[in-house]
């Protein structure tokens, strides 16, 4: 178990490095007032339209980095910070999350893919570190649990590094509908993509951890007989 939780905290350190930048970097970009005047909503708005998407709401929630998609009722929830701002930063985090919804409306198989996960991994989340920690106690006497909590936290790397794709993709078609329609000047765009990119680096730490996992446990469960 030792070698799992050195991963862990390594990848801890990583994503909280990688987390400071980020944050740093949306702080910055937060006080640089859009020369377009537009806030979050409008900005979204506007890329949903573009894409000829007119059953999607734009909505407020409260919290921070709180900003998401819901496929469900179709619609785009904005924190507080990007609604009703009118910065780079919110600019950035408001056509990406409508390049969500432009993946859901254009069926884009990696999110369609990861979709279909969801109640796998929900199911998965709530069950594997037991079950892990079980196999782990018995796994010379019954290593089958272990084989269990393996496939478990499989579904939970899987998704997790399905979940990349959706991301990356999501900032492409962000960023490219921004530079095509010139809503956001070089200077604005700069900034966006740079928001961005630090962004998804999140998503890639914590699947390169998950994956990491992964493999411990394979391995434990591979040498349990050593």
């Amino acid at each position: 178990m030792g070698g799992a939780y050195m991963i862990g905290i390594l990848v801890m350190v990583v994503s909280w490095l990688v987390g400071q930048q980020l944050r740093s970097r949306f702080a910055k970009y937060s006080k640089t007032p859009l020369s377009n005047g537009m806030s979050g909503k409008e900005i979204a708005e506007r890329m949903l339209h573009d894409n000829g998407i007119f059953n999607v709401k734009v909505i407020s929630v409260p919290g921070q980095l709180t900003d998401h998609y819901n496929p469900a009722n179709r619609t785009v929830n904005l924190s507080e910070a990007v609604y009703g701002h009118r910065n780079a930063a919110a600019a950035a985090v408001a056509a990406h999350e409508v390049g969500h919804a432009v993946q859901h409306a254009t069926a884009y198989q990696w999110l369609t893919m990861r979709s279909k996960l969801v109640p796998v991994v929900s199911v998965a989340s709530s069950l594997v570190q037991w079950v892990l920690l079980g196999g782990i106690l018995l796994i010379n006497t019954f290593p089958q649990l272990l084989l269990i909590g393996i496939a478990l936290f499989a579904a939970i790397t899987l998704f997790s590094v399905i979940t990349l794709p959706v991301e990356y993709d999501a900032s492409n078609r962000a960023l490219a509908w921004m530079k095509r329609t010139g809503i956001v000047n070089p200077g604005e765009l700069a900034m966006s993509t740079d928001a961005l990119k630090w962004a998804a680096r999140t998503y890639l730490v914590a699947a390169i951890g998950s994956i990491g996992t992964l493999m411990y446990y394979v391995m434990m469960y591979m040498g349990r007989r050593n």
